[in-house]
């Protein structure tokens, strides 16, 4: 028996999933299946890892001005999100479509959509620009922003409502290529941009070599600097000729019905999934705000690192988007099914080394973002009581993905109605307030929106696992 059948029986043995046996009869290995998932998958971890990193380098430096600037960046988030709703459903779209037209072998097709993409969301990101210019205060109110942090977080989300249009090129680039499994090329992009924003946070907020102290503003003007590299980034990304996506900026455009019905089938129900997420968010981000300044920068400092954690479910969920979708464009309909569970089996066992690092480095991640003894006490438990929530939270994000290459996203969008915009709120209401009043010793203030995480996060990964396994979203065409 060769090395090669040595290892192929030895990862069937503790990593084998039902039907493997057809990849032999595909010319295929299951060790080939791993493989491809994870190649796609690292780098996208390693990117959304970075990022997140980056993200709370991004809040320490904002930190060392006080709590009340960490609210005001942290009330920038739902509404910037609100506004790139349809942007970031149009290019869920974009990752869908071209990956099942590269499974079908249509490079020109995959082309077509990427610059059908591009032109809608300009439009996008243009009304974007204005709108978050223009309405930053109502949209500031709205996320819970009070007398003491809307002044600043007006100041911040303006500046980088400037930058709308560059993200919105960003993140349609991206997720074409994502679509078909060049994970590395966003990984370079989104890292080159951060370290941008990381740096000129460096001299702009306080004042280093040589540059304006800025404060708030000067971490806006960071960040849209970023933004703005790595929209440069990825449009060089897809100018090379020798590329598989590629596009020409004086060739010859036409939109075609069935592109953009497509994307239109995803990105509606993609739409609908992010309505009710931005709508359960928000409220849930009001709710905190609402107990009090202090418990809504330890939510802030706890979602730092909990981004790092997720970052894992997110790279498997977009490996498993591009394959599965790129399985269903060939026709492999049993080969879709099969990289579902490969990223299963890949989710469990990163989720125990995830849920091993947050507990033992719990007492330790609060202190890198605040002396406050209060919020570090807040934040070392909050940790604890996330464990529970790791494993299903980064099972759901991956196998969402896994529907979202299908094209099953109304589902998907069904299930953020329930949990995200109906639950998640009820739960962080009741332990928050009424929980939290007649138990004061508990700090359910603080701990109350992340039981409710623990909560949906169960709830989501139930609802998905369920429909998974009934199948149905591998007869979607798109």
């Amino acid at each position: 028996m060769g090395d090669y059948q040595v290892k192929e029986k030895l990862l069937r043995l503790f990593f084998g999933v039902k039907g493997s046996e057809q990849l032999e009869q595909d010319q295929d290995s299951l060790g080939g299946m791993y493989r491809r998932v994870l190649s796609i998958a690292w780098p996208a971890a390693l990117e959304g890892l970075l990022m997140s990193l980056m993200n709370s380098f991004d809040t320490m430096m904002v930190g060392r001005l006080g709590p009340q600037a960490i609210a005001s960046v942290g009330l920038c988030a739902q509404p910037r999100m609100i506004l790139l709703l349809i942007a970031q459903a149009l290019c869920v779209g974009t990752t869908a479509v071209v990956a099942r037209r590269k499974g079908a072998g249509d490079q020109a097709a995959a082309n077509s959509c990427l610059k059908q993409s591009l032109v809608i969301i300009t439009g996008i990101g243009i009304l974007m620009v204005i709108a978050g210019y223009f309405l930053a205060v109502p949209l500031l109110k709205l996320a819970g922003a009070m007398e003491d942090t809307l002044p600043d977080a007006v100041t911040y989300f303006r500046i980088i409502a400037l930058a709308f249009v560059a993200n919105c090129w960003t993140l349609c680039v991206c997720a074409a290529q994502r679509g078909i499994g060049r994970t590395r090329i966003t990984m370079t992009v989104n890292m080159t941009a951060n370290i941008v924003n990381v740096f000129l946070n460096y001299c702009l907020i306080s004042g280093h070599l040589g540059f304006p102290a800025l404060g708030i503003k000067g971490a806006a003007i960071a960040t849209a600097s970023g933004t703005i590299v790595s929209c440069i980034m990825a449009i060089r990304s897809v100018l090379p000729r020798d590329g598989y996506l590629k596009i020409r900026p004086w060739g010859g455009f036409r939109f075609d019905g069935a592109t953009v019905k497509s994307l239109v089938t995803v990105g509606s129900g993609t739409i609908a999934e992010s309505v009710f997420l931005r709508v359960g968010f928000l409220i849930n981000g009001r709710l905190i705000a609402g107990v009090s300044t202090a418990a809504y920068a330890t939510t802030q400092i706890v979602q730092q690192i909990t981004g790092l954690t997720f970052t894992v479910g997110d790279g498997i969920a977009s490996a498993c988007t591009s394959m599965v979708g790129q399985s269903l464009g060939a026709g492999k309909k049993w080969k879709a099914k099969l990289y579902v569970s490969v990223g299963q089996k890949i989710s469990i066992c990163l989720s125990i080394l995830l849920i091993l690092l947050t507990f033992f480095g719990r007492r330790l991640f609060p202190t890198l973002f605040t002396d406050d003894p209060v919020i570090i006490q807040a934040a070392s438990l909050c940790f604890l009581v996330i464990l529970i929530g790791i494993h299903p939270q980064n099972m759901r994000v991956m196998l969402s993905g896994c529907l979202r290459g299908a094209g099953d996203v109304k589902y998907v969008a069904l299930v953020s109605l329930i949990s995200v915009a109906i639950v998640r709120p009820l739960t962080t209401w009741l332990f928050c307030y009424p929980l939290n009043a007649a138990f004061p010793t508990l700090m359910l203030g603080f701990i109350g929106s992340w039981l409710s995480f623990d909560i949906d996060s169960l709830i989501r990964c139930v609802m998905l696992t369920s429909r998974v396994r009934k199948g149905k979203w591998a007869d979607i065409k798109l």
